[in-house]
């Protein structure tokens, strides 16, 4: 008699199983009663084109991502957060399409698809944030020829500080490092100031 070990799923992976069946019942619902598209729930998300993505094999970059969704239509915006500290991802992302309809195709056809092996769930997202700001994420469009070329000694030296850190393959690379090397200066001006600061407390 072949024996069965007890497969132990927590109480956070069943309610994202949860989410992802649900959103695949109520649009196979849709399907079989013949809803039109504004009577869907998919209607009441017309003005965002935002869609949310969860779940998220942790070696996949804004790249990969990228790939995966732009078959259902133009990204413009892709937001994969990551850990401050370290770069590394978190697991879940926003992506914003050109289109609105492409979020509900992305929705049906991507939610619940197994994608290196974890089953990720997608939904749609308002376009603002939880404190009520526009969402704002990265800009997935091509770097401007114009930005090209340009780089002090300095930002070389902060570059190879940070090549390691992202995929040579990653799209969203020179991004990346543009955006570290950002946060990089606006920390060293905040220790100046607070170096001056105390100074003149003396």
């Amino acid at each position: 008699m072949p024996v069965t070990l007890p497969v132990t799923i927590s109480r956070i992976d069943r309610q994202k199983m949860n989410v992802t069946k649900e959103i695949q019942r109520i649009n196979s619902q849709e399907i079989e009663r013949n809803i039109s598209a504004s009577a869907s729930w998919h209607a009441q998300y017309k003005d965002s084109p935002y869609v949310f993505v969860a779940n998220v094999p942790f070696d996949l970059t804004e790249g990969d991502l990228i790939a995966v969704f732009s078959q259902y239509g133009e990204i413009l915006d892709i937001q994969l957060a990551r850990d401050k500290s370290t770069g590394q991802s978190k697991g879940f992302a926003f992506l914003k399409y050109e289109d609105q309809r492409s979020t509900v195709l992305a929705v049906d056809n991507l939610n619940n698809i197994q994608l290196l092996g974890r089953t990720i769930r997608v939904d749609h997202a308002s376009a603002e944030t939880k404190d009520g700001r526009r969402r704002t994420g990265m800009n997935a469009a091509p770097q401007s020829i114009k930005d090209e070329g340009k780089s002090s000694d300095s930002d070389s030296e902060d570059e190879d500080e940070f090549a390691d850190k992202f995929d040579p393959d990653d799209p969203m690379r020179d991004y990346l490092i543009k955006k570290l090397k950002k946060e990089k200066k606006k920390a060293k001006k905040r220790a100046k100031k607070e170096k001056k600061e105390k100074k003149s407390n003396r």
